[in-house]
């Protein structure tokens, strides 16, 4: 995908979450390539600090004009902080995907599958295709 910000040091889920670890805990976030198909983000809808999250399952959603979609959390564990900051500006998703993380998760127990920065550049490449 052309112009799609894919940064090396982060893992990516196929439902277009990134996490990044930052020291013994993991930040997670929607990629580049998930904002701009939402468009502008209006609304998102993030877990509690102490709430659990489990690898491959909803942490919560994003609401834009388009769409009202899940955001999958590639790892479990225990949500240590929700970025608080985007429920007064949630359109920082879109302005910088990376830096506006939702979550930081401790206690990190598992992940999904995960794609490294190569590999999902590659899988961008197929959906530009048509392919799964």
């Amino acid at each position: 995908m052309e112009g799609m910000e894919v940064r090396e040091g982060y893992r990516y889920t196929r439902t277009h979450q990134w996490m990044k670890e930052d020291g013994d805990t993991v930040l997670v976030g929607i990629t580049d390539y998930a904002q701009s198909q939402l468009g502008g983000i209006v609304f998102i809808s993030l877990p509690e600090a102490g709430d659990a999250v489990t690898a491959g399952e909803p942490l919560g959603d994003v609401e834009s004009a388009k769409v009202v979609s899940d955001v999958h959390s590639p790892v479990s564990g225990t949500v240590l902080e929700a970025n608080g900051a985007l429920a007064d500006e949630p359109d920082m998703a879109n302005g910088d995907p990376y830096g506006a993380w939702f979550i930081r998760v401790g206690e990190v127990g598992g992940t999904a599958e995960l794609l490294g920065a190569q590999e999902y550049r590659a899988y961008l490449e197929g959906l530009d295709k048509g392919e799964e």
